[in-house]
């Protein structure tokens, strides 16, 4: 029998001094896509792909990411009182009952290798998810993640997300060199983490969306310190292919990089449309704007 992916992990102990100040104290990943923050879409993926043990890398400031997902028995006492029931039920139904939430603190921020290997304890030997909440992938049929886990079913071996960025903001990534193995899917020939444009292998780029055999466990252990003066995911991956296959997928839906202002806004601009309650309103006055 093949092993099914239970779990995911969210590294969400960066610190996101891009948006400062509104990550001053506040976490990025709570950060609010219209109406819900940019970790709930990331842990409603997860669940879609039948995940049920959400696993969080915490660090400094981070308390509202687990109160988020915690009851509020006050405020749904309000509500109730109020009868407001579509709110109250929309409330108690944020994650499924059966999903489990397990908080891991990072005592020092050094990568994301690092975050993946903290959550080692919870993992074990299984193999598992990691999803980046700033990397929002809107895919309305599956989501990302389940067609992930999906293809792993099928192959056994780890998965990288990818797709093709500017030439120019390969700097930005880890970029891969893939040979075909398959409608959208590539056996990893090479990964580098944030090449130069003249240097990089292609414009192939890893995004937020993994599945990892523990078998990186083993590798990040003895990952060495690498650009940015982190443990890399990257570079542990590198190694990974010397003992086993690596796969990239090519995956379906459009991703908003949320970790960058412009991304970020462009994420609000296009899910307001997709909300039945604003959309027409916010149609007439993006209208407005353009006469």
């Amino acid at each position: 029998m093949k092993p099914k992916i239970s779990k995911a992990v969210f590294p969400v102990a960066g610190l996101g001094t891009r948006f400062l100040p509104a990550t001053k104290a506040s976490p990025k990943e709570m950060l609010p896509i219209v109406d819900k923050p940019l970790i709930q879409y990331a842990v409603e993926e997860a669940v879609a792909a039948g995940i049920d043990t959400m696993v969080f890398v915490t660090g400094r400031n981070k308390r509202a990411i687990p109160d988020h997902f915690d009851k509020a028995y006050e405020l749904e006492m309000e509500l109730e009182k109020s009868g407001k029931t579509k709110l109250l039920e929309m409330l108690r139904n944020m994650i499924p009952e059966h999903i489990s939430c397990v908080f891991i603190r990072q005592s020092e921020a050094l990568g994301l290798g690092h975050a993946v290997l903290c959550a080692r304890p919870v993992v074990g030997d299984e193999p598992f998810a990691v999803i980046l909440a700033d990397d929002l992938i809107e895919d309305a049929d599956r989501g990302c993640m389940a067609q992930m886990t999906a293809l792993f079913e099928q192959q056994s071996h780890s998965i990288l997300g990818v797709e093709p960025v500017d030439p120019s903001e390969t700097d930005k990534y880890g970029i891969v060199e893939i040979e075909q193995a398959g409608e959208r899917v590539g056996k990893l020939q090479t990964i580098v983490e944030k090449p130069k444009p003249e240097q990089a292998p292609s414009n192939l780029a890893v995004v937020g969306r993994y599945i990892l055999t523990p078998a990186i466990f083993d590798k990040l252990e003895k990952t060495q310190r690498g650009a940015g003066g982190e443990i890399q995911l990257t570079d542990a991956i590198a190694d990974l292919m010397n003992d086993e296959p690596v796969l990239s997928y090519q995956f379906e839906g459009n991703r908003y990089d949320c970790g960058s202002k412009l991304g970020y806004v462009i994420a609000n601009v296009e899910h307001a449309l997709l909300h039945d309650d604003i959309k027409d309103e916010f149609i007439a006055y993006l209208r407005s704007m353009t006469l």
